[in-house]
């Protein structure tokens, strides 16, 4: 059974600490389980691979109507978190997690809370989601807001044209922010 705990920074995030059961075969590590998370109603309903190059930054994301949950197959990434939740305990702050081969772990991203990641190295991220995609519940925070002081282990990386044209913190007004729900 793995260790799951909820963040000490970010209401609502829980961090998996998956463990590989391994044999002169090779090895075998159960990366996700519905009931790991039983606060909330979770519906899986869609499961995607992303692959990036080293030095790719994707994010800041966030939605009004999906959970994510993270597991990277293979390489390192620093997952970045930051709280949206207008009523939050944790109300805008943030966090860096470091995923990958030497951190295996599976990243419970509750609704309202930003994410996005550094590709340290060329890296494979599975996330499972409970909606279907829908491209009018993606939304952006600049990945270089001073006002979220992440450091993503990057100093020049490659972002997407929308990445790179997502809004400061500032300029999101917090009445179309997702509301904090425990």
């Amino acid at each position: 059974m793995p260790i799951i705990r909820e963040s000490d920074v970010i209401a609502g995030v829980y961090i998996v600490e998956l463990t590989a059961h391994a044999d002169n075969r090779g090895w075998f590590m159960e990366t996700f389980r519905k009931e790991w998370f039983p606060q909330r109603s979770w519906q899986q309903v869609q499961t995607n691979r992303s692959e990036s190059r080293a030095g790719v930054l994707r994010g800041l994301h966030y939605h009004h109507h999906q959970v994510d949950y993270w597991h990277v197959i293979h390489g390192e990434i620093r997952a970045g978190l930051v709280d949206l939740r207008p009523g939050s305990p944790t109300f805008e702050r943030g966090q860096i997690v470091p995923m990958g081969n030497s951190h295996p772990l599976g990243l419970f991203i509750p609704v309202g809370v930003a994410h996005g990641f550094a590709a340290l190295t060329n890296v494979t991220l599975t996330y499972i989601v409970d909606n279907y995609f829908d491209g009018s519940d993606e939304y952006g925070v600049a990945w270089n807001d001073p006002a979220v002081g992440l450091d993503w282990g990057l100093t020049e990386p490659q972002l997407s044209p929308r990445d790179a044209g997502n809004p400061r913190l500032h300029e999101i007004p917090l009445a179309s922010r997702p509301p904090y729900r425990p």
